[in-house]
């Protein structure tokens, strides 16, 4: 059993930037492949960043390559998503969980998922 726990979102102007922490509970944190994805009003939930259990390797969706960062310390139990240069359009309820699947970029693929933290980026 993991257990997630989203903070750091907030307001910021186009351009900004916000850091968004998520903490794990459970002791088999260090074997999961973490996730974080967003859903804005009326749209589905995305997928917006990954990386696996070892923390090696990431992967991001098209729409924040380059502008975003994923990293994971099994020590400290947390996985952090960096996000600089904020549009508008990252606007959004911001969720992190882990899964069994390395490299997975759909909702069904992750087991575990955190309450989500909103991010509102202003223009």
């Amino acid at each position: 059993q993991v257990q997630l726990v989203e903070s750091g979102g907030g307001l910021v102007q186009a351009g900004g930037s916000l850091r968004l922490s998520c903490a794990a509970s459970g002791r088999t944190f260090s074997t999961y492949a973490m996730g974080w994805f967003r859903q804005a009003p009326g749209k589905d939930r995305e997928f917006v960043a990954g990386i696996t259990w070892s923390g090696r390797s990431t992967y991001y969706s098209d729409s924040v390559k380059g502008r975003f960062t994923i990293s994971k310390d099994n020590a400290k139990n947390t996985v952090v998503l960096q996000m600089n240069s904020l549009k508008p359009e990252d606007t959004a309820v911001y969720y992190c969980a882990a899964g069994s699947i390395a490299t997975a970029t759909i909702p069904t693929e992750y087991r575990y998922w955190g309450q989500g933290t909103q991010v509102t980026v202003s223009s």
